[in-house]
C-alpha cells in the first residue's frame, strides 16, 4: 500500500476576503473560509444542498497571492493538510478547531471577475 499522508483537496467559494497578518518578521498569514456544496436527492426525492464551511490558512507566498488576488465568492481550488489545534478560551475554557493549511490555491471562475 501506498504511503498514506494528511492530504486535503476543495473546491469552493471564498465566504469573505481573506483576513491578513503580518507577522514580526514579515512573514504573511492569511485566514479565510470556503463553503462547499454538495447536491443530492433525499428519500423523497426532493433535492438537497449540504454546504459545509472549512476554515483555511495559508502562510508565505499563498498568503500574499491570497491578499492579493482572492475576494469574497471567488472559486478556489485548495490543497493542503489538516492542522488540529487547542486552545483556552477568555474564559479559560479548553477549545478545539480544525483548520487546512493550504499549500497550494488555484483560482477558477470567470477571469474577467477578477
Amino acid at each position: 500500500m501506498y504511503a498514506l499522508k494528511n492530504k486535503v483537496q476543495l473546491i469552493g467559494n471564498l465566504g469573505a476576503n481573506p483576513e491578513i497578518k503580518t507577522l514580526d518578521g514579515g512573514r504573511k498569514l492569511a485566514r479565510f473560509t470556503v463553503a462547499t456544496n454538495e447536491t443530492y436527492r433525499n428519500a423523497k426525492g426532493d433535492k438537497v444542498t449540504d454546504t459545509q464551511w472549512h476554515t483555511l490558512i495559508a502562510w508565505g507566498k499563498v498568503a500574499e497571492i491570497a491578499e492579493k488576488y482572492l475576494k469574497k465568492g471567488s472559486e478556489i481550488a485548495v490543497e493542503g493538510k489538516l492542522i488540529n489545534r487547542s486552545y483556552n478560551d477568555k474564559d479559560g475554557n479548553k477549545k478545539y478547531s480544525t483548520e487546512v493549511q493550504v499549500n497550494e490555491v488555484l483560482m477558477l471562475g470567470d477571469k474577467s471577475k477578477a
